[in-house]
């Protein structure tokens, strides 16, 4: 059957939207660093007028407004926010970030994307759960998303013995974080809700495999991240919960995102601001009982993905914002385990 060209033409809309926007099947793993996100880094992506990149706090977790503040994993006074932290928007919906890699995709691509992953193993099979992409790294397999959760392991860069006195390999396993949610009361009072999050809604699942699709972002997540990509607006709508997707927020924690400026000042912070090249990292997290991943894909604990997706970027009529050229580029930038 040959479909008359007028027809063609009239679906020809909804067949580049569908292909547009990455989905299919993938694996977690989670990690908790304190180290300055990759996505907060100028120019990764383009985004919205008005918008900026991710935000991150100074050593006091206060934000800061000059994005170009090296990390503070390399020796700059720049931290992940506490604000990162997943929060539960109700009993099978819950929101946060992640670092993220996207068969087919890049940085540029993934950067402060949103996407609805749907657990598809262990205790939380059937549940949903909306991040936003604010970290990246090359040891990140295909489909792979590093949810951030306080206490999920710091992995290979440490930057929470610095930012809050952690002890010299995180709190917990260096790999895998700790193991109760005794354990949370042990962390700073504005991480301790995101510790108990992975014990509590997230049923201390250990790494679940998902089925994955790109959504509109919810603007309770952008609220707290302070970015939102050009192209989100034309991103199909969540089919859960949140005002991204249509559904009444129950629960939410406070934001510390930070209107753009023109010229961003620095907020003073007591560590050392450093030209060297940033390391900005993500990690693939695993319990201790599983063989730690460091820099290499093929370590990964997760069940390998199976990649079903489509991914090709049209190009977005939404105004795009103008952010400061880096000041180092940070093509080395790679994902903590």
């Amino acid at each position: 059957m040959q479909l008359p060209t007028k027809t063609l033409l009239a679906l020809l809309p909804f067949i580049l939207q569908a292909e547009a926007f990455a989905s299919g099947t993938g694996t977690t793993t989670r990690y908790w660093d304190c180290c300055k996100p990759s996505c907060a880094w100028p120019g990764k992506a383009e985004l919205a007028s008005g918008s900026h990149p991710v935000t991150t706090c100074d050593i006091k977790d206060s934000p800061l407004t000059d994005y170009n503040t090296a990390s503070g994993c390399n020796g700059g006074g720049a931290y992940q926010c506490s604000d990162e932290s997943p929060w539960a928007i109700n009993d099978s919906l819950a929101y946060g970030f992640a670092a993220v890699n996207i068969a087919g995709g890049s940085e540029s691509s993934w950067c402060c994307a949103c996407y609805e992953l749907t657990f598809t193993s262990g205790p939380v099979s059937g549940k949903k759960m909306i991040v936003q992409a604010t970290n990246t790294g090359g040891d990140l397999s295909g489909n792979q998303f590093d949810i951030s959760m306080p206490g999920g392991g710091v992995g290979i860069f440490n930057g929470c013995t610095q930012e809050w006195g952690a002890p010299s390999s995180g709190w917990g396993a260096q790999y895998g974080g700790v193991a109760s949610s005794s354990s949370c009361e042990e962390f700073p009072a504005a991480l301790q809700a995101g510790c108990r999050w992975r014990f509590g809604w997230f049923g201390a699942a250990d790494n679940p495999t998902v089925e994955f699709k790109q959504v509109k972002c919810p603007a309770e997540i952008t609220a707290k991240s302070g970015c939102t990509r050009a192209d989100d607006e034309s991103a199909p709508k969540a089919a859960a919960g949140g005002s991204g997707g249509g559904g009444a927020v129950v629960a939410a924690a406070s934001s510390k995102s930070v209107a753009p400026v023109a010229t961003p000042k620095a907020v003073e912070s007591s560590a050392p601001i450093a030209t060297a090249e940033p390391v900005d990292s993500s990690t693939t997290q695993v319990k201790p009982s599983s063989a730690p991943v460091i820099n290499t894909p093929a370590t990964s604990t997760g069940i390998p993905a199976t990649p079903l997706m489509t991914y090709a970027r049209t190009s977005s009529a939404t105004s795009v914002a103008s952010t400061p050229t880096p000041v180092v580029d940070d093509e080395d930038d790679a994902c903590e385990l």
